[in-house]
């Protein structure tokens, strides 16, 4: 794996900076402010209405604004204070409270009441149905205090623990392991996309590259967001020259492919995703989903996909095949992966450059790096691990809690360090499904626990090992620990306050799901529908979930992805296109991978011959630009509904 030629070409791509700056001043601070409450109401409006934010737009308008504020004043901008300025913009572009907009939705939902749960929601989730709250929609209200509390004491030990078992681990397998972490460079470009050194500035290739991907992303974001926005305020309905999410093809090909969603995503953003991808993981993908489309019908003829029948969409298609068929058979596919990554670890143990290492290096610190002593990590990581069980023992009471123990001290660091190491040596994640529901399950099969109580509570089982990379490209940026500290402390508040002030906002403009916002109104149901069915199964008698899950096709899905991956791995092929044929086999929207590949093979064989090695940095940049102008377009379309819906209002 680490003689992987793709994974040694994005390795390489950059080394380790030898001097490290803090980058946090008077603009940091003014950025945080500038995109919590100027970038937050527009990404969160996007989420709603195309199902993508303008989280990179807000950065780099963010930072363009910025350094051409700095050129007027005689002065740059350093490449750690641009690094900043985007870690800054995409720790405000989470919104938080943007949760709040679906628990209203889930407790009001057909879904929950379809299912029978309405009930059983807890009120420290979502205020009941009888709550005045939500007939007036608004998060103002006495009935949304404990909500609104809990999520502000979880995000708080959430921002702590970021800095705990993570940066453990990033110091374990970075700086002692010393793995080459082959995603880390594509993600720190991407970040320095717009931090020209003096050298630099006399070829300006990333400035230029910035901008053709801007020019082409306001363009394309002009038809696709804009246009239908502005119809909709002078018409009674928008006009969309392209579907937004997508042309549903599914009931057109039901006779030649039943049981098969088709559909196309006609969204210009996949095309460059496609190019910065690794080129064997997204052909993999393909193979996968071709697999599939072969096997739904056969699967139909022989009644396992029963639940199917013609004239079902691409949403109905999905629920109804995840229901008969690929609920069991993907978690079987998600277990192989995880063996997969386990069984990679103990090889890299022996014949990796894990042997021999002296994991006594890790207590020493990098002074000018900005570390934390390590074991002041760990004791991050305890500290916030017991808030986490305490929280939960507060909130379920019922569930037994050497549950939470063990979700916290057991199984957290054993996946974190897998997938940090598996990040580490391949770039890809690791993750055990089903650990999670399982022990659900076990509580109240053999624990007596009843209720839906502990699949909304913060329970202490994450996966730290992707932090890891990102702890990485800090260090590939030149960027001091302690710049980022300050950063996290500064922006807090920010989040807080402004992503409660913009979704109480939104959610006065219209009911959410509704046709204001087409992509929750698209799929929020069939989300819904997937995660509610799971809570069935804490419940007494016979639930859906047990009803879906079957031992034997997650036999098969785990058989399948272990013997698919000897044997592509057998033939010598690529590291990346074994786990993208693996990940391919499960069941999910296809319509937007057709792009993917396009973009995909115009990097491979036409970019990639015609600049060479360079098209590598290229493609992160002009991805960064392209997010920029359909941002821009994002944000203009979000001002002019906010101020005429306003005005609207105002008239009455």
């Amino acid at each position: 794996m680490y003689d992987d030629k793709e994974l040694k070409e994005y390795r390489d791509l950059l080394e380790t900076p030898a001097h490290f700056e803090e980058g946090f001043d008077w603009k940091t601070i003014a950025g945080a402010i500038f995109i919590g409450f100027l970038m937050m109401p527009g990404s969160m409006y996007l989420n709603l209405v195309i199902g993508a934010g303008i989280g990179p737009a807000a950065r780099w308008v963010t930072i363009i604004l910025f350094a051409e504020v700095a050129k007027r004043a005689y002065s740059d901008l350093k490449q750690q204070e641009v690094f900043l300025l985007y870690y800054m913009a995409g720790a405000a572009m989470h919104s938080p409270f943007s949760g709040l907009l679906w628990n209203q939705y889930l407790v009001q939902s057909d879904a929950a009441k379809m299912l029978g749960l309405t009930e059983f929601i807890p009120s420290w989730v979502a205020p009941g149905l009888g709550s005045e709250s939500l007939t007036e929609r608004t998060f103002l209200h006495r009935d949304w205090l404990t909500p609104i509390l809990l999520l502000i004491g979880s995000q708080i030990v959430q921002r702590v623990d970021h800095f705990g078992l993570g940066y453990a681990l990033y110091r374990i397998t970075s700086d002692v392991e010393k793995l080459p972490f082959p995603m880390a460079p594509v993600g720190a470009l991407g970040t320095m996309a717009l931090a020209e050194s003096a050298e630099e500035r006399k070829t300006g290739w990333k400035w230029r590259v910035f901008s053709i991907g801007g020019v082409i992303g306001i363009l394309f974001g002009s038809v696709y967001v804009l246009f239908p926005v502005v119809s909709g305020l002078i018409f009674t309905e928008p006009v969309r020259l392209i579907p937004i999410p997508w042309i549903d093809l599914t009931r057109h090909t039901e006779g030649v492919m039943p049981a098969v969603a088709t559909g196309l995503q006609l969204d210009l953003g996949l095309v460059f995703t496609g190019m910065v991808l690794p080129f064997w993981a997204v052909i993999g993908g393909l193979v996968g989903q071709l697999i599939t489309f072969v096997a739904n019908p056969i699967l139909h003829e022989h009644g396992i996909l029963h639940r199917w029948h013609p004239g079902m969409g691409t949403v109905d298609t999905v629920f109804a095949n995840n229901f008969d068929f690929y609920l069991s058979f993907g978690l079987g596919l998600g277990l192989a992966i995880g063996v997969i990554g386990i069984w990679q670890v103990a090889k890299s143990f022996r014949k990796g450059p894990g042997g021999g290492v002296d994991y006594r290096q890790v207590f020493k610190s990098h002074p000018e790096r900005g570390d934390i002593n390590f074991w002041v990590s760990v004791a991050i990581y305890v500290a916030s691990t017991a808030c986490y069980v305490a929280l939960c023992l507060w909130l379920v009471p019922d569930f037994p809690w050497i549950f939470f123990v063990l979700y916290g001290f057991v199984y957290t660091p054993v996946i974190s360090y897998i997938t940090a190491r598996m990040e580490g040596i391949a770039g890809q994640f690791v993750s055990l499904p089903l650990v999670r529901e399982a022990s659900f399950i076990a509580g109240a099969r053999f624990f007596g626990y009843h209720g839906i109580e502990i699949w909304y509570a913060p329970i202490p089982i994450h996966n730290y090992g992707k932090a890891t990379v990102d702890f990485r490209e800090i260090e590939l940026t030149g960027t001091s620990l302690r710049g980022v500290i300050k950063a996290e402390i500064v922006v807090f508040p920010v989040v807080m306050i402004a992503s409660l002030l913009f979704s109480q906002f939104i959610w006065q403009l219209a009911p959410i799901p509704s046709t204001a916002y087409p992509y929750a109104q698209e799929l929020w149901h069939l989300q819904a529908l997937n995660s509610l069915l799971m809570q069935t199964s804490t419940l007494e008698g016979n639930s859906l979930f047990f009803q879906a899950l079957n031992g034997h096709y997650l036999g098969a899905g785990l058989g399948l992805g272990l013997v698919t991956y000897a044997a592509l791995n057998a033939l010598g092929l690529p590291v990346l296109l074994v786990y993208g044929v693996v990940r391919g086999l499960g069941q999910h929207i296809p319509h937007g991978l057709v792009l993917e590949v396009i973009g995909a093979f115009l990097g491979r064989w036409y970019f990639h011959k015609k600049y060479g090695a360079m098209w590598r940095q290229y493609a992160p940049v002009l991805l960064a630009g392209f997010s920029c102008g359909m941002g821009l377009t994002g944000m203009f379309a979000m001002g002019l509904t906010l101020i005429l819906k306003s005005l609207g209002k105002l008239a009455y």
